[in-house]
């Protein structure tokens, strides 16, 4: 074969070799809370994000707490939570970079239709939790160090009580799991609004407390530090906070129903 054919075949299988290489689609490891996967929000949001920049985003669904940890320990390139003093204390810390308000929905404290403990229509969750201890009714806790139970706790903490024995369950579950623990219980709970219409029809609880300012429950994305570990995909991760900040992410969460009520509202400042 003549030398010049030989080089331009040498080319085409170079050319061939490189060309997977260069159109592999880059792969964005997210850890986040089990709310926004057990919602349904996710299911709609990243196929939006991913088609956009050709990317295959991997999602880790835990507790607020176990997700921070992910993203301290460098396994994923970004993080969605809503725990905004554990949020701060990564930042400070220098685990995470470019930290930015996404959206926010609200607590509330969900229980039986029999409502044994009085407290039907209330907004003060302190106040109804002190009713839950004395009335002895089960309260199940996710026990997980979510945002979730972090927030649960603070309420137990300033109501200055909390059941003991049987009548507290300490789960370790996901927030999904627990309602559907609560529904078999006739058990109490509190739970972030976005899951609980979710999970309303499975479980057949209802919503005893809401309203509570206190109940407020903010949402933030952040970066994973590059500067610890040099290896994250950083451009990655900044395209998804880029996006879900910007005015057409804001818009896909506004968007989002469960059982057509709005369940997260945007709250990005860019």
């Amino acid at each position: 074969m003549p030398r010049r054919l030989v080089l331009q075949f040498s080319l085409i299988l170079l050319a061939g070799a490189i060309a997977p290489l260069a159109s592999a689609q880059q792969v964005l490891r997210l850890s986040t809370t089990t709310s926004t996967e057990n919602s349904g929000l996710l299911k709609v949001l990243l196929p939006v994000f991913e088609k956009k920049y050709d990317v295959k985003v991997q999602v880790i669904s835990v507790g607020t707490g176990k997700a921070l940890e992910l993203a301290k320990n460098g396994d994923v390139d970004v993080t969605l939570v809503h725990a905004r003093p554990s949020e701060d204390k990564f930042v400070a810390a220098g685990y995470g970079v470019n930290r930015q308000d996404v959206m926010y929905n609200d607590f509330i404290l969900v229980g039986p239709a029999s409502d044994p403990a009085g407290i039907a229509g209330s907004k003060d969750i302190v106040d109804s939790l002190k009713k839950v201890f004395a009335s002895k009714a089960k309260f199940i806790s996710r026990g997980d160090n979510s945002g979730t139970e972090q927030m649960e706790q603070s309420y137990w903490k300033t109501a200055g009580v909390k059941p003991q024995g049987s009548a507290y369950v300490s789960a370790g579950r996901g927030m999904g799991e627990v309602l559907t623990m609560a529904g078999e219980l006739q058990a109490y709970t509190l739970t972030d609004r976005a899951t609980f219409s979710a999970y309303r029809a499975k479980t057949g609880l209802t919503i005893a407390v809401e309203g509570d300012k206190t109940m407020f429950n903010p949402y933030g994305i952040i970066a994973v530090n590059p500067a610890r570990f040099p290896d994250i995909n950083q451009k990655g991760a900044n395209q998804l906070i880029d996006w879900i900040t910007s005015p057409a992410g804001q818009a896909e969460i506004a968007a989002f129903r469960v059982d057509g009520e709005q369940v997260f509202f945007p709250s990005a400042k860019r």
